[in-house]
This record gives C-alpha cells, sequence and structure tokens, in this order.
C-alpha cells in the first residue's frame, strides 16, 4: 500500500475538500484490507520487541478526528498485538485546574513516551489550535497574559511553538506520527444515528456531539489550517480516509509499521564481558540440584 499520497507535505496547501474520506485504495474488499492489517499488527509486535530492548527511539503517535471517525477503534485494533509494557495511550479531555495554572503544552509533555516506548495521544495539544480556534472564548479561562490572549497572531505563535516543541523531540530521539481521521459528514451523521439507535452504544453519544457538528464547515477551516501549518519532514500529518473503518486502520498500521522498520532497529550488543558472565551464570545454574 503507497500512504505517502495521505501525506500532507511541508510547504504544499491542502484543501481537504479535495481529499475523499471513502476512498480505499486498491483493496478490493474489506477481508483483503483486514488480511494486511493482521499481518501488520504482527510485523508490530516484533519491532516494537526491539524498540523497548534497544531503548533509544520513543514513538508518539497523535490521533486528531472529528467525533466518531473512529480513533479508539484504530487505536484498539493496531495496537491489540502490542506488548503492554511497551505502550501508553492518553485520552485528553477537558484541563483540570492544576493544568490550566500551567502553559497549554504542559499537561502533554509530562505524558511523552520514554525511550522505548510508544505513546498515543487520542486527541492531544492540537486541541489548543482546533476546539479552541472554533471557541476562541476558552482562551479566557487560559489565565494567559491579556496581551497575549487578544493578540491578533495568537494561532500562528502556537502553531510555531509547536513546530519547534515537535523539532526537538524530533532531534532527541522522538519519532512523531500525526493522523487526522478525515470522515465524511454524512457517514459522521450515519454513525450518530447508529449510536442512538442500538442502546448498547447510547453511552457513546452526547447532545452536545451535535452542537459541534453545527459547526462543521468551523471546524475543516481550522484543520486545515492546522494541517498547512504544521505538517513537516519531522512531524508529519497524514489524511487518512476514514469513511471505511476497515481501510483507515489498515492505512495507519501501514504507516507505523514502515517508519518503525526503516530505523533498522537492532537488539543492543552484548559486551564480551556480558557474555563471560551469562557463562558464568549458566554455569552455576547447571550445577543446581
Amino acid at each position: 500500500m503507497n500512504c505517502e499520497k495521505f501525506r500532507v507535505m511541508p510547504g504544499r496547501k491542502i484543501k481537504l475538500a479535495n481529499c475523499d474520506p471513502s476512498f480505499t485504495g486498491n483493496f478490493k474488499s474489506k477481508e483483503e484490507a483486514q488480511d494486511k492489517l493482521s499481518a501488520d499488527i504482527r510485523k508490530l509486535a516484533s519491532l516494537q520487541d526491539v524498540l523497548y530492548a534497544q531503548k533509544t527511539y520513543a514513538l508518539l503517535l497523535i490521533f486528531q478526528a472529528m467525533d466518531a471517525a473512529g480513533k479508539d477503534g484504530i487505536i484498539k485494533h493496531i495496537m491489540s498485538g502490542i506488548n503492554p509494557q511497551g505502550c501508553q495511550v492518553f485520552s485528553f479531555k477537558a484541563p483540570s485546574q492544576e493544568e490550566l495554572d500551567h502553559d497549554y503544552l504542559w499537561r502533554h509533555m509530562k505524558a511523552l513516551p520514554e525511550r522505548g516506548r510508544i505513546g498515543i495521544f487520542n486527541r492531544s495539544y492540537y486541541e489548543e489550535v482546533l476546539i479552541v480556534k472554533v471557541h476562541p472564548e476558552i482562551l479566557h479561562g487560559q489565565r494567559i497574559p491579556p496581551d497575549k490572549k487578544n493578540h491578533q497572531d495568537i494561532w500562528k505563535h502556537r502553531y510555531e511553538d509547536i513546530n519547534c516543541v515537535e523539532r526537538y523531540l524530533a532531534r532527541n530521539g522522538t519519532l512523531l506520527l500525526k493522523f487526522f481521521l478525515h470522515i465524511s459528514k454524512k457517514e459522521q451523521k450515519a454513525r450518530f444515528l447508529e449510536r442512538i439507535n442500538q442502546p448498547e452504544k447510547n453511552w457513546k453519544f452526547e447532545l452536545g456531539d451535535l452542537k459541534e457538528r453545527g459547526l462543521w464547515k468551523n471546524y475543516m477551516q481550522a484543520y486545515e489550517d492546522m494541517l498547512n501549518a504544521t505538517s513537516s519532514k519531522w512531524a508529519p500529518w497524514y489524511v487518512i480516509p476514514a469513511d471505511r473503518k476497515w481501510f483507515a486502520r489498515a492505512a495507519v498500521a501501514d504507516i507505523i509499521s514502515d517508519k518503525l522498520k526503516s530505523l533498522n532497529l537492532r537488539y543492543p550488543e552484548v559486551t564480551a564481558a556480558h557474555k563471560k558472565e551469562l557463562l558464568r551464570a549458566k554455569k552455576i545454574l547447571e550445577a543446581e540440584d
């Protein structure tokens, strides 16, 4: 699968209206895509084992999307074969009082993965240039200095801050892959109705979801601005067609496994001194009754 077509290239402006949310590539069936996904999950499990042992790199996966685009399902399916010890997932909701006492990136920096681990942000600091941009009144509760809060370039400054932080992370061994799950308004409606009509899915739906749906155009513009301003060589954005869950899962798994494979990860080399220790330990164990 060639997923580079989904990458937002730095310096090139994209229009989400030109990105087809129902695209399914060369897959002829859902089953074919699931076979590819299963193969990539096995590959990811093997690569993650080496990543964890090597403890040189960390991998940060960021997922952003409109409601019902399938973030939870992608995380659940793709990470199903991963060793839980080497993976951590954070879902960021509205900030707490303690978090509001710090800058907007503070709570996310605390959750960064350590070397050898895969970190997953289910929503992230990008909410600060998405929902906050669509609802600028949120800024008034962030306790930032008035001259900064009301500055006409506040969004430009936030894009710059995020780019600088991500470049710093990349330079220090954290690989960043960012996914925007691109769902159509029509498909979101269908999934909302499914959540309402099926009792076991009622808990997934809140009336506030309709309010945000009513601001669809505003959100699409905010996403476009974000993608064009913050997709970089060191922290690329991928616009993943998400109307077909099975395709979105296969595409994301393919991108992650290819990225890890490109690192040429190796298990740590055992020194001569360590080998001697192993032989000594072997003799001791074999001599036991």
